[in-house]
């Protein structure tokens, strides 16, 4: 396993145990306010400090590695389970209208961020995270459409599709039998890339205020209401900036590694 790959191994593993853990256990109530323990800096008790709240900043990170994680993982879902069948239908059907016509609403999501899309959102339902998974996997639907389009078209001049067509198959039966099955590496990458993307677009939305709302703990949101203090207890911020920063570069890491592995055409001379 070459280091990058271990190293992002690790500290995706990481943040997914800290989000495991913390559906059992914190080592404080997150919801238990403390007003004298305010802005304590790092300490045997509390090992990251206390925020404005007084709130142990460790908890905090715990639950909001779940938040963030919950929903990168749903929008990532979303992403996939929509943009693997449209370009499969796409890669079918190349050339033909149903390609133009699946191409061109890729390109019409595209022309709108997740963040312009979850403004939109958010203006007519109120901002929740709900909100933001689905901000979040209308951006992912595009990815994967293209992705998995890629992919297929140059699977379906090759000999073995050629065959199944022959036998008889039909175009779906063959996407799903043959070509699905040998796109899933890619699916495996993109989805891992993705997954991070989704992280730090949860905390953006969150730090605007378009993502989790309180008592919901949220990475960017701690961010948010940390950066009036960091002149005075400038850990409030360092330790959620720190938790994003080492999560998407883990999966970032993760995601490179994988791809380098599954993909031979995209290994690096030793």
């Amino acid at each position: 396993m070459r280091l990058p790959l271990l190293i992002g191994a690790i500290l995706s593993a990481t943040a997914l145990s800290a989000a495991a853990v913390s559906l059992a256990w914190t080592p404080y109530d997150i919801a238990a306010l403390a007003i004298a323990d305010k802005l304590q800096p790092p300490s045997a008790a509390h090992w990251f400090g206390t925020d404005h709240f007084g709130r142990d900043i460790g908890s905090m990170l715990m639950a909001g590695a779940q938040t963030s994680i919950a929903v990168a993982l749903v929008a990532v879902g979303i992403g996939m389970g929509l943009g693997v069948p449209l370009g499969l239908l796409a890669a079918a059907n190349r050339g033909g209208l149903i390609d133009e016509a699946v191409m061109r609403a890729n390109d019409l999501v595209f022309a709108f961020p997740s963040l312009v899309i979850a403004i939109l959102i958010t203006a007519v339902f109120g901002p929740s995270a709900v909100n933001a998974i689905l901000a979040i996997g209308i951006f992912n639907i595009p990815v994967f459409a293209r992705v998995v389009r890629g992919g297929a078209l140059s699977l379906w001049t090759l000999d073995f599709t050629r065959a199944a067509e022959v036998a008889g198959k039909g175009a779906a039966r063959i996407s799903i039998e043959h070509i699905l099955p040998n796109v899933a590496n890619l699916l495996i990458v993109q989805g891992t890339i993705q997954f991070s993307l989704g992280i730090l677009a949860e905390a953006g939305l969150s730090y605007v205020g378009l993502g989790a709302q309180p008592p919901t703990a949220s990475w960017g949101r701690m961010l948010a209401e940390a950066q009036t203090m960091v002149t005075l207890a400038p850990h409030v911020a360092i330790f959620p900036g720190l938790a994003i920063v080492f999560t998407v570069l883990g999966l970032n890491l993760l995601g490179d590694g994988l791809r380098d592995r599954l993909d031979p055409r995209s290994r690096r001379a030793p």
